[in-house]
């Protein structure tokens, strides 16, 4: 109590604080909480998840409020409708002992009539979502034009997440004289774009580096082939039988579908994606919480709402695109003073992404090898045998011991203990006794292209409105296959290059037969020479297959329709039937010359 009460907080902020029992500050609320106490500033605060930032801006916050007053006095933007729940049940918990001081969430998926009631009631702190904030300011159901605080939490995830529009657009509303307070685990460049414009020489406080992980998280790296990726995260949850985990996918899909082989195979798992109603996320959340659910499959989007301080492993089931966000991931767990373990699943193509985070939390990563089977089987004994030793005695069975006893009384000790641990030893080793070893071979750091890729010209790039990654995900996405199967895009204005391994040469080129974008074809060529990534002046070996009657299309914004036949195309610029190859031809010779 002592060491809160140091910071200058008051007595009913202190009364609080002790009925949640909190002893210590943490090192970012030690560092904030007093100059905003003191000073009337801007604030730029950056510390990793888990670190205590709600209080870190709630403590002064509730603290400055008049709550005789019933106006608007304070604004807190956060990206996600969980983690805007989340703050404002803390900012109530913190405010309890202060009489008429009301806190509204303001967020998507609950009906806004009730939150615009709320605020009429009497709402000193609105804690929003960027969308729906926007939504209430347009239907004059909320006025934040005479607040004193506006306070943007978990700002860079904001930004990621496409919200500095409407963040642009709320702050307009406020009045110049406001003071703002922005936390962000991270600092990337928008960050500070948002800190240069919308804010006047703020304080800057930084707990560790400028996006440094946590001190209290390890991290580790298992190297598979990528089709043995999903194998891979079941060996770690074996291996870690008291698992708590969150499981990151870079897709709605992917969440789902890994979520959905893990429930198949006997794995207390759920996924949380944005798919999902408010309803079915608020039970997966509270399934997760009481640990009905052991594995949790998640978007990064979804996981920012995820506030549980004893999850024990963050599993890394694919890289992020934004590096930034590995920081936020791995901030999952370790979090108030525990340890924790940040895995990642990588293929070789991915080695170089390891080095990148490294430089960037400034930790090193172990690069350590999947479990095998025998080893799995020992950890999951040695496991049994301790939760055996930890159970407590249910005196209850004592009616039914002799005749227990009775049947086993022709066993000595040694017998009943195999016949015993045998039922748990012999599911995991009939699992295991045949396993193949699935780490891949390491490739030093350096991923290379083997032999056994194929490297495509595709005519189609940025005036297209593509660049590598929505490329990526406009081929994985119709091809069906993985992130990691294709790779080494390259996007230039015209056309671009990727590679793939060699046996979805077929799979590739039948697909992309037929294409057409704004009308014209799009053409799909393996290229002869393999470490291409200039101008496309080399020749290359047309493998693409002709092109029948009509062929799936898509739009500028790279949605699909139907095939159109030749008839329906009419002879616009080189679509009639009999010069439709010839014209594309020689369109594409001509990119490739200005090239």
């Amino acid at each position: 109590m002592n060491a809160f009460q140091a910071l200058g907080l008051d007595a009913d902020l202190l009364q609080a604080i002790n009925d949640m029992g909190f002893e210590t500050p943490s090192e970012v609320q030690e560092k904030s909480i007093p100059i905003l106490l003191s000073q009337e500033t801007d604030l730029v605060s950056l510390a990793q998840t888990g670190t205590g930032k709600t209080a870190a801006f709630g403590f002064p916050l509730i603290q400055k409020i008049d709550s005789n007053s019933k106006k608007t006095q304070a604004l807190i933007l956060s990206p996600t409708r969980e983690l805007c729940l989340q703050i404002t049940n803390e900012l109530k918990n913190y405010s309890k002992y202060k009489k008429s001081l009301n806190v509204v969430a303001v967020y998507g998926g609950a009906s806004i009539t009730d939150q615009a009631r709320a605020i009429e009631r009497g709402a000193q702190i609105i804690v929003a979502t960027p969308g729906r904030m926007q939504d209430m300011i347009r239907r004059n159901l909320a006025d934040i034009s005479t607040i004193n605080y506006c306070v943007l939490d978990e700002a860079d995830e904001m930004l990621n997440m496409g919200f500095y529009e409407d963040i642009k657009s709320i702050l307009s509303h406020t009045p110049k004289h406001k003071k703002t307070w922005l936390f962000s685990a991270t600092m990337p460049k928008e960050v500070a774009k948002i800190a240069k414009k919308f804010m006047k020489d703020p304080v800057e406080i930084t707990v560790g580096s400028k996006n440094m992980g946590t001190s209290n998280v390890t991290h580790e790296y298992y190297l598979v082939n990528h089709r043995n990726r999903y194998d891979a995260l079941k060996r770690l949850a074996d291996a870690n039988p008291d698992i708590f985990s969150v499981i990151f996918c870079r897709t709605k899909r992917d969440t789902q579908k890994v979520a959905e082989k893990l429930i198949e195979d006997g794995y207390n798992a759920a996924a949380l994606h944005g798919d999902l109603s408010q309803n079915q996320r608020d039970l997966v959340m509270k399934s997760f919480r009481s640990r009905q659910i052991q594995m949790l499959v998640a978007t990064d989007v979804a996981a920012r709402g995820i506030d549980v301080d004893d999850i024990t492993h963050v599993i890394n089931y694919q890289l992020p695109d934004e590096i930034e966000t590995y920081t936020h991931r791995s901030g999952r767990t370790g979090r108030a003073g525990k340890s924790g373990v940040s895995m990642v699943i990588i293929s070789k193509s991915e080695v170089r992404k390891i080095r990148t985070i490294e430089k960037i939390i400034q930790q090193k990563f172990e690069e350590k090898q999947i479990p095998d089977g025998k080893e799995i089987c020992k950890i999951q004994l040695f496991h049994l045998a301790n939760d055996i030793k930890k159970t407590e005695i249910n005196h209850d069975i004592d009616p039914y011991l002799p005749n227990i006893n009775e049947a086993l009384e022709d066993f000595t000790k040694e017998e009943l203990i195999k016949k015993f641990f045998s039922v748990e030893f012999t599911r995991f080793f009939n699992y295991y006794q045949k396993a193949p070893d699935l780490t891949a071979e390491s490739a030093g750091g350096r991923p290379e292209v083997s032999e056994g890729n194929t490297r495509y010209f595709i005519n189609v790039g940025s005036k297209d409105g593509y660049d590598w990654k929505s490329l990526k995900d406009f081929l994985t996405g119709e091809l069906n296959l993985d992130r990691d199967d294709i790779f080494k895009v390259d996007c230039k204005a015209s056309f671009s290059f990727f590679n793939t391994d060699e046996k979805h040469a077929d799979l590739i080129l039948k697909t992309f037969t037929d294409y057409q974008q704004n009308g014209r074809y799009v053409n799909v060529e393996i290229t002869k020479d393999q470490k291409s990534e200039g101008g496309g002046r080399k020749r290359r070996e047309r493998s693409g297959g002709g092109r029948k009657g009509g062929g799936k299309s898509f739009n500028d914004k790279g949605s699909f329709g139907k095939r159109r036949s030749g008839s329906d195309r009419g002879d616009k610029k080189g679509h009639r039937k009999g010069s439709r190859n010839k014209n594309v031809e020689s369109s594409i010779k001509r990119r490739r010359s200005k090239a």
